[in-house]
């Protein structure tokens, strides 16, 4: 038995972690929990503002204990955030959270939904978020989702009452929960929603606890006469483990975020703060709803049969639930209440399915084909019981092709049949909805409203399969999928996407000329179907020039690559640009790019965006060359400092031994490397040592969280969580005259403009003496923040920390933060050059 338990719990987390896109395949026992939750009738809508917001612990209690229907609203999609995995950021880590939560969701068992907020950073304030998004149009998406999933409950994971005190987007999403609550039931409010019905949910609580409180003590001290608890602990026998466990699961998925989690077991509550609508009077969070098959109009019968089902269950042999179940399921088609009707009918005939073995899927050959191209759909369907069970047909939508061979689908005899499909002009290609088209900084733009909400675009290309089953006849629809034999992973699955001809991307996303000397612009493009040929030119700014100003390319096959050389010469005064390609084939012309973000943890995606690169013409000097890297949680800064000429080697962990930093004119430590790096506090002291003889060490921001060394620098220096959000703040210059701010580039508050997102953030509070503060800055309406920057000398050699979010600018492209980078790399060089040893 306790080989079979331990089979069950790796199964249950191997199906999650490897491949997102496989088919569930639940045992017996995950049948019966579907069964409990076809008869409960109650659903629970959790708000926050961003993904790895939400309590997975509550959502996995209400999905798998309560087995309410349970949906998480995350008011963003987390572009503005750090990334610890990869070096993607803004609207590409978005997408990546976005298919973590998914990810997350179909461990916990909630469903996920979003509004056209853009997370845009940090924000101070609620007032200020409120301002930055486009409030109106974010209200209305609450309001939607809200009408859509008619939630019994809703649970805000921020409070409502104190803005100013926490991260603006918090605050926000309680505040709008609220009058969502409000607005929802109002007739004269209308939203986007095709079938706009009104819908009152019963309560609003806020997901408190003793955090909010400021202490344990303090919590313990309050008033709790408003509050209910719930033991969130169970214990659920069928998965092998505890809800806390699949929390953890839920909340490991959010790896962009470093979360990973560990389980736990035992007895855990999660508390309850009633804010709006019916007081519970029994304490309990459905008090006074009916979460039964009475509370639908003909629902009785249905209930009483399911009942049954329940009651009955045989573990060794589901399929003898199944006429009961397909008896219910032909009553449900009968409800008037369209809500309950769809929903219930898609849990149902899941379970149908499961309990016979009912096994069906639709395999294309490429994942990936083009509009106006041939590809082979290959269906199998297998039926693993008794039951008498047909298949009718098989129509891929939306293009209408229909195979209406009637076969039995025999015990355990698998059947398969190919269906070719001609993709026509009038299929979507495949692209998040949400960046279709160009976005605010606070919202993005989407036309097509039936799309709001949605997690992901839906797939363009579906099988429907109808199946008769004892003579009821039940419609399933599968999305088609490309899958493959992996030598290490096994079975591997992709989604089918529809994409352009081609793709052009520059090996670059920003280009640095500091001189009037040509640079070589690499232009890699790759074709997505078999002979393409056509023209290759660049849209370029004014006063620039590019040789040669065409090309011709020919490409044989599907995923062959080309790249091709332009040479670029800037504009001979400081300035700035965007270039992009431009591609010809026959009578149609192609300038996007397509971007594939691949990790094990959720499903493979391909994003199409504009191909664009930036061009900087910087007016710049440097000192050193040779310049070692410790890579952090992840970013893009040695890319951009080859840009201006230096030669960067990264470290491994291996690596950063005294005799190797001495060749280096600085040593630069990524973003978050002391959070990240365990090895850091083995290492530090061959850093610190390379400084004492004459190196600079540049240390960018950290966190306080899972600090990896005792301290920050040699010198006494205090972390703090404070930031300076707005990217346009005034920037003071403290002491004018510091090398660092002159010396080989004079800096001044010019260099400080056309920052995006931010200045900075986790600037220190406290410093030793040793330390100079050389910027001031602050957001409005608080006080003077000096941590920015700080610069100390050490031995023969300097150190500086910074928490100025050089990891976002440089990449942008921002002319004054290059200037700034480079002065602090040069601290010290301004008598002799270290020579380089052998």
């Amino acid at each position: 038995m306790k080989k079979i338990v331990l089979f069950l719990l790796f199964s249950f987390q191997f199906s999650f972690s490897i491949d997102a896109q496989a088919p569930k395949k639940p045992t017996s026992g995950e049948i019966f929990e579907s069964i409990k939750k076809l008869n409960f009738l109650g659903t629970v809508l959790y708000i926050a503002a961003h993904p790895d917001d939400e309590n997975t612990r509550l959502i996995s209690y209400f999905s798998n204990d309560v087995k309410a229907r349970t949906a998480y609203l995350s008011i963003t999609r987390g572009d503005g955030g750090q990334n610890l995995i990869g070096s993607e950021l803004n609207e590409l880590l978005g997408v990546i959270r976005t298919q973590e939560l998914l990810a997350a969701r179909r461990i916990d068992g909630g469903e996920q939904y979003f509004t056209r907020a853009n997370d845009f950073g940090f924000s101070k304030h609620a007032d200020e978020t409120l301002e930055i998004w486009n409030r109106k149009e974010v209200l209305e998406d609450v309001v939607a989702v809200i009408r859509k999933l008619k939630p019994d409950v809703i649970v805000n994971r921020f409070n409502h009452r104190n803005a100013g005190s926490t991260h603006g987007h918090h605050t926000a999403s309680a505040i709008l929960s609220l009058e969502a609550f409000d607005l929802a039931s109002d007739n004269a409010y209308k939203t986007h929603l095709t079938n706009d019905v009104i819908w009152k949910p019963k309560r609003v609580f806020f997901n408190t606890s003793w955090w909010f409180y400021g202490s344990e003590e303090n919590f313990e001290k309050a008033n709790k006469t408003n509050l209910l608890s719930l033991e969130i602990g169970t214990f659920y026998p069928s998965k092998g483990l505890s809800n806390s466990e699949i929390a953890s699961l839920s909340r490991s998925q959010h790896q962009s975020q470093g979360f990973g989690s560990t389980g736990s077991r035992g007895n855990q509550t999660e508390y309850l703060e009633f804010l709006k609508g019916d007081f519970p009077v029994n304490k309990n969070v459905f008090d006074g709803i009916d979460t039964s098959w009475n509370r639908v109009a003909g629902g009785k019968n249905i209930g009483i049969i399911l009942q049954k089902v329940e009651q009955e269950f045989d573990f060794k042999n589901p399929a003898k639930s199944i006429p009961a179940l397909v008896e219910a399921y032909q009553l449900i088609q009968q409800l008037n209440d369209e809500h309950w009707k769809e929903c219930k009918s898609e849990e149902i005939k899941n379970i149908i399915a499961t309990c016979a073995g009912l096994y069906l899927e639709a395999v294309t050959d490429n994942s990936s084909t083009t509009k106006n191209s041939k590809n082979i759909i290959k269906i199998e369907a297998i039926n693993r019981s008794n039951t008498e069970i047909y298949l009718n047909s098989v129509t891929v939508n939306p293009l209408n092709i229909t195979n209406s061979n009637r076969t039995a689908l025999i015990n355990n005899k698998p059947y398969f049949v190919t269906i070719p499909i001609d993709i026509t002009d009038k299929i979507k290609e495949t692209s998040p909805y949400w960046l279709i088209e160009k976005s605010s900084l606070g919202m993005y733009q989407v036309s097509d409203k039936n799309l709001i909400g949605l997690p992901e675009t839906p797939r363009s290309i579906l099988v429907d399969f109808l199946i008769d089953i004892n003579g009821t006849v039940i419609p399933f629809s599968k999305e088609v999928v490309y899958k493959h034999n992996d030598p290490v992973m096994g079975e591997v699955y992709k989604p089918f996407e529809i994409l352009p001809i081609i793709s052009a991307t520059f090996s670059e996303d920003v280009y640095i000329f500091t001189s009037d000397n040509p640079k070589k612009i690499a232009l890699k493009i790759k074709s997505v179907k078999d002979q393409v040929s056509g023209k290759i030119k660049l849209n370029i700014p004014e006063n620039w020039k590019v040789l040669p100003e065409l090309y011709q390319f020919s490409i044989d096959k599907k995923g062959e690559e080309k790249t091709f050389e332009f040479e670029m010469i800037s504009s001979s005064k400081q300035t700035e640009g965007f270039i992009s390609p431009i591609i010809e084939i026959g009578d149609k012309t192609y300038t996007n790019k397509i971007v594939e973000i691949n990790y094990n943890h959720i499903p493979f995606q391909s994003i199409v965006m504009p191909s664009e690169a930036k061009v900087v013409r910087l007016n710049l000097q440097k000192r050193g060359q040779l310049i070692g890297y410790i890579q952090g949680a992840g970013d893009v800064i040695p890319s951009s400092l080859r840009q201006i000429g230096y030669t960067v080697i990264e470290l491994s962990e291996d690596e950063i031994i005294p005799d190797k930093l001495a060749n280096f004119h600085a040593i630069i430590l990524g973003i978050r490397a002391y959070n990240t790096n365990d090895r850091a506090k083995f290492y530090q002291k061959h850093l610190h040592d390379y400084v004492a003889k004459g190196g600079t060490l540049i240390i960018q921001y950290n966190t306080n969280a899972r600090l990896k060394v005792d301290t920050i620098a040699p010198y006494p220096l205090k972390l703090s969580s404070n930031r300076v959000t707005e990217e346009n703040a005034e920037v003071r210059i403290i002491n004018p005259t510091h090398e660092i701010l002159n010396y080989p580039n004079k800096i001044s508050k010019v260099d400080f403009e056309g920052w995006i997102q931010e200045r900075g953030l986790y600037y220190p509070n406290e410093w030793d003496a040793n330390f100079e503060a050389i910027l001031s800055m602050n957001d409005q309406n608080e006080a003077e923040n000096k941590g920015s920057l700080l610069v100390a000398k050490y031995g023969e050699g300097t150190i500086i920390y910074t928490g100025l979010s050089f990891f976002r600018q440089l990449p942008a492209g921002v002319s004054g933060a290059y200037r700034l980078f480079s002065n602090m790399l040069s601290v010290g060089k301004n008598k002799v050059e270290k020579p380089i040893k052998n």
